[in-house]
């Protein structure tokens, strides 16, 4: 019998699954047990050839569409997600692992709120007029043509949605390519979109590692590349689109600080650091896995993060009481697990977790080092996984200068309840999306995104907007032209 992840074809192409098993097999993996759930096959030159055809030629007619129109397809994709919200967490729990608990609230819903809010922008993209005395110039904000979308595997509806809502308001066209390790979740977003009204081909999924991937972002009908992923893939990504030169958007990974000053509240701080470390088993790349304590509050703030970390739940991720699940694969339980080991290596103080969880799948205990300094590896690195490192400070002064030691420069968190000291600090961190007195919110009205290697450009917001159109400027004379000669 079929299990019900696997998905009718691998690709969905021109408004349908489209399958070709010339392809290399992907097996799909569900992390909670280790078995092989699905397969899907990689995208073979022909199905590259077909998705980027198809999209470029459907994205004309797209853009020629009121943006009222596309965005009130939008908007019926977002309410047909909504109605299907457990259906689709359930497939999402099964393409990551991550606990019915969590995909319930945070996956589908947030990739019907980026449809609903650009299906709402869609029909207020508007230029500008520039009067030049009795001249004038208008502006028309124009779709950029067929985009590229390349996601990763902690959020592969919501990346889909982040990406693919903001690039149709625009009148854009997109081939979309999951993570090979989750490949399950877009298929259900291109296939909404056609049910909501959505003309064929103008947002496709096609699958495939890096050989597909740097199949599609090479292509000259390419216009713009928008990518979640490591920032090793995203230099390679850059270099490629870069080449032709096209538009990117670069949403890259991060070594966030979370800084909490003695006067928090904390209960609170501890939350912030656990739902900035602990949320998808650590696989967030806006964590704030460098966690650092005032000396004043240190003992207290660890007694009760190591009381509250032993209230997880880790168990079958389909039991809506399980709070916490395993890794995506068993590849990314070791390169967590090795750096745990390395943590203890270099001298940090295990407060509580470090090891494998005794159970099927992969699972890792929820882990908390204290006593770790700037120079250690866990507290360099981005770890991807449920590892805290918790660092003392003293000064407001000598953290701000710690905390912005780093290539990385995604998000930053300050615990305190002096607002002006805040503001300060926050305003000092060299990130983008930051947090006060809370941490890893992302609602899709913010602005996301990263400085420094963490990436360029912005998801989400009136911000992603600009980066999946163009402006075009119309200079208009109304009297003679003058000319030399």
């Amino acid at each position: 019998m079929t299990h019900p992840a696997q998905p009718k074809a691998s690709h969905f192409i021109n408004g349908e699954y489209v399958e070709d098993t010339a392809g290399t097999p992907i097996p799909v993996i569900y992390a909670a047990t280790g078995e092989q759930i699905a397969t899907v096959y990689a995208a073979t030159p022909a199905i590259v050839e077909q998705a980027l055809s198809t999209a470029k030629e459907a994205q004309k007619a797209w853009a020629k569409m009121t943006g009222t129109e596309r965005g009130r397809i939008l908007r019926r994709a977002a309410d047909i997600m909504r109605e299907r919200n457990h259906d689709l967490s359930v497939l999402e729990t099964y393409d990551t692992g991550k606990p019915l608990q969590e995909t319930l609230v945070a996956d589908a819903t947030s990739g019907a709120d980026a449809l609903e809010y650009f299906g709402g922008l869609a029909a207020s993209l508007t230029g500008e007029h520039i009067p030049l005395g009795e001249d004038w110039v208008y502006t028309k904000r124009e779709a950029l043509g067929l985009c590229v979308g390349i996601g990763a595997w902690n959020y592969p509806t919501q990346i889909a949605c982040w990406k693919g809502a903001p690039a149709l308001a625009c009148g854009n066209s997109m081939v979309f390519k999951p993570s090979e390790t989750t490949p399950l979740c877009a298929l259900k977003v291109a296939e909404i979109l056609i049910e909501a009204g959505a003309p064929a081909g103008v947002f496709n999924v096609v699958q495939g590692m890096g050989e597909v991937g740097g199949a599609l972002v090479t292509d000259p009908r390419v216009d713009k590349v928008s990518l979640t992923g490591s920032v090793p893939t995203g230099k390679k990504v850059y270099v490629a689109a870069a080449e032709g030169m096209k538009h990117v958007t670069m949403e890259l990974g991060g070594k966030s600080p979370l800084i909490i000053f003695d006067d928090a509240d904390i209960d609170n701080a501890v939350g912030g650091a656990i739902n900035g470390n602990f949320y998808s088993s650590g696989q967030v790349c806006s964590n704030g896995t460098r966690v650092f304590v005032q000396k004043g509050i240190k003992e207290k703030f660890l007694a009760r993060l190591a009381e509250r970390t032993g209230n997880a739940i880790l168990g079958d991720p389909m039991d809506e009481a399980t709070s916490f699940g395993p890794m995506v694969t068993e590849n990314q339980m070791n390169i967590v697990l090795g750096y745990i080991e390395k943590g203890k290596e270099e001298g940090a103080r295990l407060i509580c977790g470090g090891n494998r969880a005794d159970k099927d799948g992969y699972f890792i205990e929820p882990t908390v080092f204290a006593d770790v300094t700037d120079d250690m590896t866990i507290a360099r690195e981005e770890i991807f996984g449920p590892v805290m490192s918790v660092l003392d400070f003293e000064t407001e002064e000598e953290v701000v200068a710690r905390a912005n030691d780093t290539e990385f420069g995604l998000s930053a968190g300050v615990f305190t309840k002096d607002f002006t000291r805040a503001h300060r600090v926050i305003g000092n961190l060299e990130a983008c999306s930051c947090f006060i007195n809370s941490y890893n919110d992302a609602p899709v009205e913010a602005p996301f995104g990263g400085v420094k290697a963490s990436g360029v450009g912005r998801e989400n917001s009136k911000e992603a907007i600009k980066h999946f159109s163009q402006v075009k400027s119309v200079y208009v004379r109304m009297g003679d032209v003058e000319a030399a000669f």
